[in-house]
């Protein structure tokens, strides 16, 4: 497994290991051209000093996590353990003795680079992301609207591209989450002001799910997915990602 990993990095991302450990020579680092920052180390570990049964030792790989709630679900999973010998609040430990499946590997290796690259290849690197923005039905009946139509447009919030997917939080009475809706266009020219609201441009979201009312109501977002508030576009944490895909 420890070659597909190094395979699966220069084959992709062009980039050979580093071995910067004389007394550990096996130990090795792939880092980013640019900002030089670290996003895999592939180590030769006792199983004990990992908390594990045995002192054979056992290759594994730390890898990077943005997504504090999705790296706390991740250590859950068999495989996949706290960081050893580096921060435990964003790196992982992933043992590469079979236990978790190549592909797993794959994936968490390019959420790892995503999450150490610098603003600017994040920003040329950046795939389809998932928000949640705010609809208050005192200013506009979005349920109305989607009763009559699955395509509307919508106030354009800053970082969202054409491709995303955004989850409509319908504010009191309702708080909760309602709709899934995919962002089909961004930058449409628009002029709209009051003295609460300016909008210059909109979006155009087609609506591809709903949910109960029940379901995702604001007091679910708070205890389980620690989502406080919804004031405006936010991306949403990768476990209640996967809690509104399995609904």
């Amino acid at each position: 497994m420890r070659d597909f990993v190094f395979e699966y990095i220069r084959k992709k991302y062009k980039i050979e290991p580093e071995y910067p450990w004389e007394k550990y020579d096996s130990n090795a680092v792939f880092r980013h051209a640019d900002n030089k920052k670290w996003f895999a180390l592939v180590m030769n570990v006792r199983r004990d000093k990992l908390g594990q049964h045995g002192n054979e030792y056992v290759d594994v790989v730390n890898l990077k996590m943005d997504d504090m709630f999705f790296r706390d679900m991740l250590i859950r999973q068999e495989g996949i353990l706290p960081a050893y010998h580096m921060n435990k609040q964003h790196w992982i430990t992933v043992l590469l003795d079979g236990t978790v499946p190549d592909d797993r590997v794959f994936d968490l290796i390019d959420m790892s680079f995503t999450a150490t690259a610098s603003a600017k290849k994040k920003k040329k690197i950046r795939g389809p992301k998932e928000w949640i923005i705010p609809a208050n039905p005192k200013f506009y009946d979005i349920v109305r609207a989607f009763d009559e139509t699955d395509e509307i447009n919508w106030k354009q919030g800053a970082g969202i591209k054409a491709g995303d997917t955004v989850f409509m939080y319908v504010a009191a009475p309702v708080s909760a989450i309602l709709y899934k809706c995919k962002v089909r266009e961004t930058d449409i020219p628009y002029r709209y002001q009051d003295g609460n609201l300016t909008i210059r441009a909109v979006m155009k979201i087609k609506l591809l799910k709903r949910y109960h009312a029940e379901k995702f109501t604001f007091e679910v977002l708070k205890e389980e997915y620690g989502i406080f508030a919804v004031r405006g576009p936010r991306g949403i944490p990768h476990s209640l990602s996967e809690a509104l895909k399995a609904e």
